[in-house]
């Protein structure tokens, strides 16, 4: 068993999403997933949408878009996570699989693929890259690819100074001179600013419609965020629907999605490297 699998197999994402922090990035999340939905229902017409999940983890995302009527395929690695979702009451197609390697997934198949979970615990450039490549191969021409990423600026805020471990980060080489944090698959989760995700879809040929902060602030007020009345609450996701694409915002908060057109199903050298 992986390092990661280990991991899963005692974190409960589900329940993260659940929280106030994370209620806010899953709506604000499904509020453009649902977007970019309707746009491919107005291109297709009354065929039915085919949406892909690529790191499905137990389904969040996958079965209520499936009890809305989408045909979703939802992959997953690590099977801890794939044996609750295949044991949840949903018409999701449910499958395992490795996000840099979708073998079993045929080309021009998709018109909504999700990769919310992979690009976090992927480490090198060239991995994320194989990963954005297999999702636009699967994905139709057209298509819409939303991608999540971790933020650099919330580890170092977070795990750095809020937690008091700064000082033996910079001893420990874990940081770069600008802050940059330096990650491996014993941390588990990677760490990206705006440009280095500039430079994987432009290495990946593929093109943004727009990139957003789904949660902002709210990680960083956890606690906050709890004392509120459910107005109050209520008033927070409003606010944070109304500036998270505010791009003075978007690389500080914990999570960034990147929406991408998938313009083309081939680029210049070929099927994406296959």
């Amino acid at each position: 068993m992986t390092e990661l699998e280990e991991y899963y197999n005692k974190f409960n994402e589900e329940k993260r999403l659940n929280s106030r922090h994370g209620q806010v990035e899953y709506r604000i999340s499904m509020k453009y997933i649902h977007k970019y939905l309707d746009e491919a229902a107005r291109m297709v017409g009354t065929e039915q949408i085919k949406v892909l999940d690529i790191g499905a983890g137990t389904g969040r995302y996958s079965v209520p878009l499936a009890e809305e009527g989408y045909d979703v395929t939802a992959v997953e690695l690590v099977k801890y996570n794939l044996g609750i979702l295949k044991k949840k009451a949903s018409p999701v197609k449910a499958i395992q699989g490795n996000a840099i390697n979708l073998k079993k997934l045929a080309d021009n198949n998709f018109d909504v693929t999700l990769l919310f979970g992979p690009m976090y615990h992927l480490f090198a450039f060239a991995d994320k890259l194989k990963a954005l490549q297999e999702a636009r191969r699967v994905t139709k021409p057209g298509g819409v690819i939303l991608v999540a990423y971790c933020m650099n600026e919330y580890s170092v805020i977070t795990y750095g100074f809020k937690e008091r471990h700064i000082l033996d980060c910079i001893k420990e080489g874990r940081f770069t001179e600008n802050f940059q944090t330096i990650s491996g698959p014993s941390a588990l989760y990677d760490y990206m600013r705006i440009e280095e995700i500039d430079a994987l879809n432009q290495a990946a040929n593929l093109q943004r419609i727009q990139i957003l902060s789904p949660d902002g602030p709210a990680n960083y007020m956890r606690p906050f965020l709890n004392q509120l009345s459910e107005e109050e609450f209520e008033m927070f996701v409003h606010y944070q629907m109304a500036v998270c694409e505010r791009a003075d915002l978007i690389g500080a908060g914990a999570h960034t999605v990147d929406i991408l057109r998938n313009s083309d199903s081939k680029n210049e050298e070929g099927q994406y490297g296959h």
